[in-house]
């Protein structure tokens, strides 16, 4: 059989995740990687696989099955979806949550009219957390779902921190509050405050000379981020950050807490440690990009969610393959 042609547009953490993914993957292979950085400068890992200006991308229509978009959700991919969705299938791991039907609606647009498959918002969250909430509403369509997450490092958090006038480098990361993720599994269906679900830590290095007072006190009352947390400041030096903060663990968890028609307490929970944000996550990209290639193969042809694909398109495995050793 044919490998899947999988392009990857953008070089960084995610990017690298991407390649690494398509390594384990006996059925893909990378023809090609699309960064906005001079293609001289972008060393990858893999063999004999060029890099190439991202405006050079559409010339290579034919030689790709799916292109990978690993963009940042600001400003990157509602952009760069619907222009890649011309000429290629993708796959990309939009998160801003609330923006979502509308993004959807700018990439099937373009999709349906150029007859190509883009399957949006991949990842964990949204992504599998999506799916497990979901599936526990309709197994218990009374009760209450929870979503948790962390201990992890949020990147746009631990930029907005970056960005404060006297920070020379700092991290943020999102703690569950433990009393309330043990009031929810013990099937109490509390009410629960964004406070009351979770807590920020934050870790600072500052400029000399920087007033720490006035920093902490700007983190903790930046809207939108920390003023509805309790959150906690930590100003450490910068070898501290280094060596502790390199890394980008994350994970969570999804509940739901509800009854069945007798009223029998049930509490399904879906959960995720890991070590790497980015590496996981591009592992789902590429689950997922399998799918697009097989839908496309069968005429299909808009944009997509999580929703909408089979599990079992997932798998490189054929359907008779899960049945007997998944079933």
């Amino acid at each position: 059989m044919a490998k899947i042609r999988i392009g990857i547009v953008g070089y960084g953490n995610l990017g690298r995740g991407v390649e690494a993914a398509i390594r384990q993957n006996e059925d893909m292979e990378l023809v090609a990687v699309f960064s906005r950085r001079d293609p001289s400068t972008v060393k990858i890992k893999t063999e004999n696989v060029p890099v190439y200006l991202v405006e050079d991308a559409k010339n290579y229509k034919d030689q790709i099955d799916v292109m990978i978009l690993c963009g940042g959700s600001a400003t990157d991919l509602p952009e760069q979806v619907p222009h890649f969705a011309q000429w290629f299938n993708t796959i990309d791991s939009f998160d801003t949550h609330a923006k979502i039907p509308e993004f959807f609606d700018s990439v099937d647009t373009v999709a349906e009219q150029n007859g190509t498959v883009s399957i949006i918002s991949v990842g964990w969250d949204p992504g599998l957390f999506s799916l497990n909430r979901l599936l526990g509403e309709v197994v218990l369509p009374v009760g209450t779902t929870y979503t948790f997450w962390g201990d992890g490092l949020s990147q746009g958090h631990s930029d907005a921190v970056r960005r404060i006038e006297g920070v020379k480098g700092g991290v943020q990361y999102t703690l569950p509050i433990k009393e309330a993720v043990d009031r929810v599994r013990s099937g109490e269906n509390p009410e629960l405050s964004t406070r009351e679900k979770h807590a920020r830590e934050c870790f600072v290095v500052v400029e000399e000379g920087a007033d720490k007072a006035k920093i902490e006190k700007e983190i903790i009352e930046m809207p939108n981020y920390f003023s509805d947390y309790d959150t906690t400041v930590n100003f450490i030096s910068e070898e501290e950050l280094q060596q502790n903060h390199a890394g980008m663990p994350h994970g969570g968890f999804v509940i739901r807490s509800g009854e069945s028609g007798e009223g029998d307490k049930q509490i399904m929970e879906f959960s995720l440690k890991l070590q790497s944000n980015p590496m996981f996550t591009s592992s789902v990209l590429v689950a997922y990009a399998r799918a697009a290639h097989k839908l496309r193969a069968k005429g299909d042809k808009g944009a997509k969610t999580v929703f909408d694909i089979p599990y079992g398109l997932l798998s490189p495995k054929t359907p008779a393959e899960l049945r007997k050793e998944l079933l």
